[in-house]
């Protein structure tokens, strides 16, 4: 596959000249342009092709091409259409460009800008609006790659992939130049903006701090990701963005009529980690020959596999008694732990980890559909609907027949689904979890997967949320269509996008209100949510909100495609051609009648320079900010802000063996991995030496120190640990909060009235002062 950009005829790179990027960010959804620069140096003219990879949510709905001295304004058209014309004016010797979607993910675009001649400057200005993922601590987060990025092409790998054969520079040789400004806009006043690059003052263009404007006061280095993080005072607060439509729109349509996005993020109970053993939980590990690439490119950090095992290693320690699980691995071919899941039991667990830590990336490519129709093939056990967790770090050439499967079985399961290293497909990953009610996580560079792993098995943990309607409360003369489908599932600390098309007139205009109300039932329990906003449409011709609902009623529409509907067809003709929002259906084309000089040589296609593997940047998307891609802790802590074969193997013993031949590589074991991988299924500790060394005491200590011979060694095994995990790794909890609960679970039916000696004295003994309250006294 063609990768990215220009190269000169010596074969030198020709980076990008420059980069100016404007943003709008309303809330949590960012509306971005981005201008980029190129010169032609070759001798000749060349055919410039430019791919680039895009988050499989994000809605590309403008682009312009200036080419010399003639603009090219992009014309939406039906592919096949577009790609008649393409050809008729290349061959014509006219300059033209083709923007669409590459391959069957849709997350990657690719554009044919047709004849430069040599010398001459293309500027390319392209527009998209994408969501904006929320962090923990209740910021919006924006993200702007440095330069270009492609997926990821390990060092020595001979697969395809869009970068193959792409020359990497040092980062100090690329003399990029960038500009970015930022306007932000919100229901609730913006309190503050946090960067890890310097930043000018917040300039507050009304009173009540809800609309401001920021800029980069210099040059960032090339070695990082521009990022952005956006305070508001009422995080939580359910909100409304309402948008005027687009002049000249027939009133009626999609794009005619002022639409509204609605925020919310739903007050759920908390529930007691670990309290449901209902689930049969699934865990499917890429072991394609990729995963053996390291996490952020350089050569001696963690192997994306390592990274994965240790993962399982906390998932499988936290599993509740009396579950089912398996786990599979899969490539070109899958395997499995078990024939069928197996009951959690301290046996299956042991087992289990050991196999785990076999596990090897030796399993060629990257192949999942068989493997899911062999899952979904098994009945659930009874009570245990199937929970699947998919790690990746790759794509495959079927994603659109992946999450047509996961569909089709939607209503029997839950999937979430994890994006290991910067090479993920973001339309594979989102697509499936979307398309089963899960939740999805990317993790690149120094993210640790560990925490966003383990938020993923609380939520399956959870009860979900059922029973979800909307009611709108508008004026007469107004009603309120839905776009899409709506929410199905809400997991408690996710945010909720609801889109709506808002036709006729409120009565009177100047004081109408317009409320929306939403109803959801967890377990028996019946919940609501209301909000008021004004009917009084926000201005400007950028128009994200409309976007992003045609957008993502797109991405419902082409699925329904796939399983052969005329209707959806049309329907998501008709949206993407109305709203400019290119889709799998349709394609930019612009066609440049004033130059008419035939091309004099043969085109010769180039490609642009990516920095070496030595930065840390995201390349997932091209100057867009990722969606749905949750942190496990505070970003401005955490990052220094200021031809297949289908076999299915299930012969273990024989599996067993042919692994334990090979090179054991241990896991890269830190303290808390050690204290963890030392605990029972049913939460509990032994109180024997490794457990002594992995608190950092003698065993001697460790039992000499028991508070009373009427004390069970387990019990007080058991208090120590959890007093050092309080003690000691603090900043981790999210690795372990299943994990503490299985064993203040285990201590209370054991413990008795000896629980408060046992806490002090082990607050004596590792030098803690974890209080009663971790222990419920």
């Amino acid at each position: 596959m063609t990768s990215c950009g220009l190269l000169n005829s010596s074969n030198k790179p020709v980076p990008l000249r420059s980069g100016s990027v404007t943003v709008l960010i309303r809330g949590f959804v960012a509306d971005v342009g981005c201008e980029l620069l190129y010169r032609n140096e070759e001798p000749g003219p060349v055919e410039a092709v430019f791919v680039f990879p895009v988050d499989a949510e994000v809605a590309v709905y403008a682009f312009q091409a200036r080419l010399g001295g003639a603009c090219i304004q992009a014309q939406l058209r039906e592919k096949k259409q577009a790609q008649e014309l393409y050809g008729d004016a290349l061959a014509g010797g006219q300059s033209l460009f083709l923007l669409q979607q590459e391959g069957t993910g849709g997350d990657v675009f690719s554009c044919s800008l047709g004849n430069l001649p040599p010398g001459e400057e293309a500027a390319l200005t392209l527009r998209y609006v994408c969501k904006l993922p929320l962090e923990p601590d209740g910021a919006a987060r924006y993200m702007l790659p440095a330069v270009l990025r492609p997926r990821y092409t390990p060092h020595g790998w001979d697969g395809e992939d869009i970068t193959q054969g792409v020359p990497r520079v040092p980062q100090g040789e690329l003399p990029y130049t960038l500009s970015l400004s930022v306007t932000l806009q919100s229901p609730h006043s913006i309190d503050r903006v946090l960067s890890n690059c310097s930043l000018t003052p917040l300039s507050y263009m009304a009173g009540n701090q809800t609309t401001t404007q920021v800029f980069l006061a210099e040059a960032p280095p090339w070695d990082r990701d521009v990022e952005l993080l956006v305070y508001y005072t009422e995080p939580h607060k359910p909100s409304a963005v309402l948008e005027v439509g687009l002049p000249g729109a027939e009133p009626g349509s999609l794009m005619g009529d002022p639409a509204v996005m609605v925020t919310l993020l739903p007050s759920l109970p908390e529930a007691v980690p670990g309290q449901s053993s209902a689930g049969e939980f699934i865990f499917l590990l890429d072991r394609s020959g990729s995963m053996r690439c390291p996490m952020d490119g350089r050569d001696c950090s963690r192997q994306r596999i390592d990274s994965a095992k240790e993962t399982l290693v906390l998932l499988l320690k936290s599993l509740p008694l009396g579950c089912y699980f398996n786990i599979y691995g899969f490539g070109s071919r899958f395997k499995s732990f078990y024939p069928q899941s197996v009951g959690y039991t301290q046996q299956t667990m042991a087992e289990s980890l050991q196999r785990v830590q076999q596990l090897q990336a030796d399993l060629g490519g990257t192949e999942i559909l068989a493997l899911l129709r062999a899952i979904y093939r098994s009945p659930c056990q009874d009570g245990h609907p199937h929970q699947l967790f998919v790690f990746t770090d790759g794509e495959v050439g079927n994603t659109k027949d992946v999450i047509a499967e996961v569909q089709h079985h939607r209503g029997a399961h839950r999937c979430f689904s994890f994006g290991i290293g910067e090479g993920a497909s973001t339309a594979l990953v989102k697509g499936i979890s979307r398309a089963a009610g899960g939740s999805t996580e990317f993790n690149t560079g120094q993210d640790r997967m560990q925490p966003k792993a383990l938020q993923s098995l609380m939520r399956a943990l959870q009860p979900a949320v059922t029973g979800i309607s909307l009611t709108w409360d508008l004026p007469p003369g107004m009603e309120a269509a839905l776009l899409g489908r709506g929410p199905e599932v809400i997991f408690p600390g996710q945010r909720c996008l609801i889109y709506a098309q808002l036709r006729g007139q409120p009565q009177p205009p100047d004081t109408a209100m317009g409320g929306v109300t939403l109803h959801y039932r967890i377990q028996d329990q019946t919940y609501k949510e209301k909000l008021q906003f004004p009917l009084q449409p926000q201005d400007g011709d950028r128009l994200p909100v409309h976007r992003l609902a045609a957008k993502s009623l797109l991405l419902e529409l082409e699925g329904a495609v796939n399983t052969g509907s005329e209707g959806d067809r049309r329907r998501a003709l008709e949206t993407s051609l109305s709203s400019g929002v290119v889709c799998s259906l349709t394609a930019y084309v612009g066609v440049d009648t004033e130059r008419g000089q035939p091309v004099q040589r043969p085109l010769v296609r180039r490609d642009i320079p990516l920095i070496g593997f030595g930065a840390t940047l995201r390349m997932r998307n091209l100057l867009c900010s990722l969606a749905s891609c949750s942190a496990s802790v505070p970003m401005a802590r955490a990052r220094g802000f200021s031809g297949v074969s289908m076999a299915c193997d299930f012969d273990n013993s024989s599996e067993v063996q042919v692994e334990s031949r090979r090179p054991r590589r241990a896991l890269e074991e830190s303290p808390l991995l050690r204290l963890v991988s030392l605990q029972n299924a049913d939460g509990s500790w032994d109180l024997d030496p490794q457990l002594a060394a992995a608190l950092g005491v003698s065993e001697t200590d460790a039992r000499g120190r028991m508070p009373s011979k009427d004390v069970a060694p387990g019990v007080w095994a058991t208090v120590l640990a959890v007093v050092s995990l309080h003690g000691r790794a603090t900043g981790q909890r999210d690795e372990w909060e299943l994990l503490e609960a299985k064993a203040v679970g285990w201590v209370w039916g054991q413990a008795g009235p000896r629980l408060s000696e046992c806490l002090e004295a082990a607050n004596t003994l590792l030098g803690c002062s974890v209080g009663p309250a971790v222990f419920g006294l």
